[in-house]
């Protein structure tokens, strides 16, 4: 009988997932992640548009209630509400474009502007008698509500 030698079998760089430590398994995933970070980096970015902040006060005056808003640069035009028994939506936009020509150049300037709020109520109002109002960049809204409630009187506590 002829002798057989034995021989290490040559296999691949990857070596088989059930002999592998798991230091070498994490290993593999951190050069993974690396390598999936250096790869996306050279991608631009991509960022959104920043919403404008806008204030807004809920008054409850007891019959009605009353929300104000801030809504700088944008016209009574550009203003949409839409009311529920219980809740008050507004969403407004403007856009502005503005061109000047000089001897050897153009400028072209744009804006754009867009508030949107749901405000849900905690009582029902008569949507049919809400009455809205725009003054230097305040949106005054009136809401009366369906059943009136009374404003709790305030009594000062004396702390010891």
């Amino acid at each position: 009988m002829a002798k057989t030698k034995n021989t290490p079998k040559k296999t691949s760089g990857i070596t088989p997932f059930l002999t592998s430590s798991w230091t070498d398994i994490d290993r593999s995933i951190e050069n993974l992640r690396k390598d999936m970070e250096k790869a996306f980096s050279s991608f631009p970015s991509i960022s959104m548009p920043k919403m404008p902040e806008s204030t807004c006060d809920v008054i409850d005056e007891g019959n009605q209630f009353r929300v104000k808003m801030n809504v700088p640069g944008v016209q009574k035009k550009d203003i949409n509400l839409n009311v529920t028994d219980n809740s008050l939506e507004i969403s407004a936009e403007h856009k502005e474009e503005s061109e000047e020509k000089k001897k050897n150049y153009l400028r072209k300037e744009r804006s754009h502007v867009s508030y949107y709020r749901t405000l849900p109520m905690s009582e029902d109002v008569i949507s049919g008698k809400v009455k809205a109002k725009l003054s230097d960049g305040v949106l005054d809204i009136t809401l009366p509500k369906s059943k009136p409630t009374r404003t709790q009187k305030k009594k000062s506590i004396s702390i010891q």
